[in-house]
């Protein structure tokens, strides 16, 4: 492979190539020696070469056999890093605690996030990715379409930090992107093993977008109890579904649990 041709991949992935977007993305993960850190997308390594310095355990993962060799090169001598030649959508993470930091391949942005905070929710505590500005405004709007969305708010906690100029990246994309921090909660209102039934409890009310959430509900509970735990977490009953918060909807899945029988509980 041509070391002077920049590959562009499938993915749209473009390098990092801003150390003070470097520096920020691993300080809003806080990374400890014995941490186990994913680079998603690793490219060339630049951001990898600096993880190293923070963890012990660092897995890059990249797609791209060319790159891959001259990341296995770099790295030749150095026993932190673990170089994986994989399209991410077919890596299989560690059954353990894990953090993420990484400048992932935007094309597979839905995936990632899908695979960290939802398949993943019992292992991934924390990381900082940077993404497509279009993805991460979709993850802060006030009216939520995707029931995705309202499961990772409920397990943690997101927070856009800033956008990122074309010129943070080498190729410059077309696009803006943003640094996005992610960590999850301490204490999240709903058990973590019962997050499939939760995830069904969503879908089912996201289903039709535009019903009232005294509508929704109404297929779950009944009336009094809509009337009560209504004034006791401040639902407003005509507003649509999609204006629920992730707090009101967990506050209404554990009500779920306590006052409705298990036949009656949605599935996906």
């Amino acid at each position: 492979m041509n070391k002077n041709r920049v590959p562009v991949r499938f993915t749209g992935q473009h390098f990092i190539i801003d150390t003070q977007l470097i520096e920020d993305s691993i300080r809003l993960a806080e990374i400890q020696k014995n941490d186990l850190v994913l680079d998603i997308g690793a490219g060339r390594g630049f951001l990898t070469g600096h993880l190293v310095r923070y963890s012990g355990n660092v897995i890059a993962i990249e797609s791209d056999p060319g790159l891959v060799a001259e990341l296995r090169t770099r790295f030749a001598f150095n026993k932190n890093i673990t170089v994986v030649n994989s399209d991410f959508r077919k890596f299989r993470i560690p059954q353990k605690q894990f953090k993420a930091v990484s400048n992932i391949p935007y094309g597979i942005t839905s995936y990632i996030l899908r695979s960290l905070m939802y398949n993943n929710t019992e292992f991934f505590e924390k990381g900082s990715l940077v993404i497509q500005l279009e993805a991460a405004q979709k993850l802060f709007r006030r009216r939520v379409f995707n029931p995705y969305v309202l499961f990772y708010h409920t397990f943690y906690d997101l927070e856009l930090i800033y956008t990122v100029p074309p010129a943070s990246f080498m190729p410059p994309p077309t696009v803006q992107s943003a640094l996005v921090k992610i960590s999850k909660k301490q204490s999240p209102r709903i058990n973590i093993e019962m997050k499939e039934k939760y995830f069904d409890f969503l879908c089912f009310i996201l289903r039709y977008p535009d019903l009232s959430v005294r509508t929704a509900l109404k297929e779950i509970f009944r009336k009094r109890q809509i009337r009560e735990f209504s004034h006791k977490y401040g639902l407003k009953l005509d507003d649509v579904v999609t204006l629920f918060l992730p707090e009101q909807l967990s506050d209404c899945f554990v009500e779920m649990l306590r006052v409705v029988p298990d036949k009656f509980h949605p599935e996906n």
